[in-house]
C-alpha cells in the first residue's frame, strides 16, 4: 500500500465543543451543512448506518463517533468505492475547530482530487453559519 495524498480541511466554530460535536455525530444533520456532497439522509434497518442521496448516487454513511476524544471518523460507501473519513472536533478555547482529512482514492486524478476537495470549502462555511447563526 502507498501512501495516499491527502488534505485536511479546519473550519474554527464560535460554538461550545460538546455542541459541534453533538451537531456532527447526528447524521440526520448532514444535509444542512454538506449542502455539495449530501441531498438527504435516512435510517437503514441497521442503526449505525445511515442511507444517503448524493449527486454521484446513492451511499451509505456510518459515523464512529468516541466525545470524549472528539473522533467523529466516518465510513462512507457507494456502488464504485469505499473510504473512511478521519474528523475530529477540537476545543478552541470557547469554541471549536472541525478537522476533516481525504486521501485520494486510486481510481481519482490527483486534479479531480483537489477539485472535489476544493467544494468541501463551501460546506465548512455553511457548517460555520449554521452553528453561528442566532437562535431564536
Amino acid at each position: 500500500m502507498n501512501t495516499s495524498r491527502s488534505v485536511t480541511k479546519t473550519v474554527t466554530i464560535d460554538r461550545p465543543p460538546d455542541e459541534v460535536f453533538a451537531f456532527l455525530a447526528d447524521p440526520a444533520n448532514w444535509p444542512r451543512w454538506a449542502v455539495v456532497n449530501v441531498r438527504s439522509v435516512e435510517p437503514t434497518e441497521d442503526p449505525q448506518w445511515w442511507r444517503m442521496s448524493t449527486p454521484q448516487g446513492p451511499a451509505r454513511l456510518r459515523i464512529r463517533p468516541h466525545a470524549a476524544l472528539g473522533v467523529l471518523d466516518h465510513d462512507y460507501l457507494d456502488d464504485t468505492a469505499s473510504w473512511q473519513v478521519p474528523a475530529r472536533v477540537v476545543p478552541n478555547g470557547t469554541g471549536a475547530d472541525f478537522m476533516i482529512t481525504f486521501f485520494r482514492p486510486p481510481t481519482l486524478s490527483d486534479e479531480d482530487f483537489l477539485r472535489q476537495t476544493a467544494l468541501v470549502d463551501t460546506e465548512l462555511a455553511t457548517l460555520k453559519d449554521v452553528l453561528e447563526r442566532p437562535r431564536p
